[in-house]
């Protein structure tokens, strides 16, 4: 099993020195997922939401969560990001707002980190948007679902391993 990276010798935390590894191209894809009740979903679904797009701002929050990444996750680096995006999907079966972020970068440390932020970002905006109307919504499934490039290698999640 690897050992933890981001402590030093005395058991501190410390931000891993990346300096020597080589530039690549990386990607990570993650999602998560917003249940909601019948009445929130049909709100979200045609737009009635009397502030406004919620989906429209989820996304743009879910982007500025990924560029603030290092902000607020401690021992993240900052890195140049060539690109976000943030795609929702909404499952009237389960009543879920299905969102799913994919970030890349040219650079020498991945982006997970930015992945997995800019989903919970957009998550948790759609609750603010929502809570007016819905109090007990659940935010779930928040994962990591595949990373490219790096010495590490390539990453798909498979469930339940």
């Amino acid at each position: 099993m690897a050992d933890f990276t981001h402590f030093n010798e005395e058991g501190r935390a410390s931000m891993v020195d990346v300096g020597g590894k080589d530039v690549t191209v990386r990607e990570a894809v993650a999602v998560g997922r917003v249940l909601v009740n019948e009445e929130c979903f049909e709100m979200i679904k045609t737009g009635g939401h009397k502030k406004g797009d919620v989906l429209g701002t989820a996304q743009i929050a879910g982007i500025m969560g990924a560029k603030k990444t290092p902000d607020i996750i401690p021992m993240c680096h900052p890195i140049l990001i060539n690109g976000a995006d943030i795609k929702f999907e909404l499952d009237e079966e389960a009543l879920a707002v299905m969102i799913e972020a994919r970030v890349k970068c040219s650079g020498v440390t991945g982006v997970e980190m930015e992945a997995l932020t800019a989903v919970s970002v957009a998550a948790l905006t759609v609750y603010d948007m929502c809570k007016a109307v819905q109090k007990d919504m659940v935010i779930d499934d928040i994962h990591l679902v595949s990373k490219s490039g790096g010495k590490s290698g390539d990453f798909i999640w498979r469930k339940g391993k």
